[in-house]
């Protein structure tokens, strides 16, 4: 399984448009094979930045949903990012 985790930093005063403008994403990946979850979401304490969570499968899976990646609108609205992929060879309740 792998997790996608990290956060993207955007214009404050944008950050709801480009939240807005990734519901087809979300809605996508969240059908692409081997999706197990995937969500963006505003930070409750910093105005500009938007946390990225994913779980896949497998890396197969995960490529095969990120293409060719954001959109070209998308990737001028990004400041700063920090987000790592992480192999998990267990999982368990917490």
């Amino acid at each position: 399984m792998l997790v996608v985790a990290g956060w993207l930093r955007v214009d404050p005063a944008a950050r709801e448009e480009y939240l807005a403008g990734c519901t087809a994403v979300v809605e996508q990946a969240r059908a692409a094979q081997g999706c197990l979850d995937f969500t963006l979401g505003a930070d409750l304490v910093d105005a500009g930045r938007i946390n990225v969570y994913e779980r896949w499968q497998d890396e197969s899976d995960l490529l095969a949903f990120r293409g060719s990646g954001p959109s070209d609108d998308q990737q001028v609205a990004i400041v700063d990012a920090s987000v790592s992929r992480y192999e998990i060879s267990s999982e368990g309740p917490a």
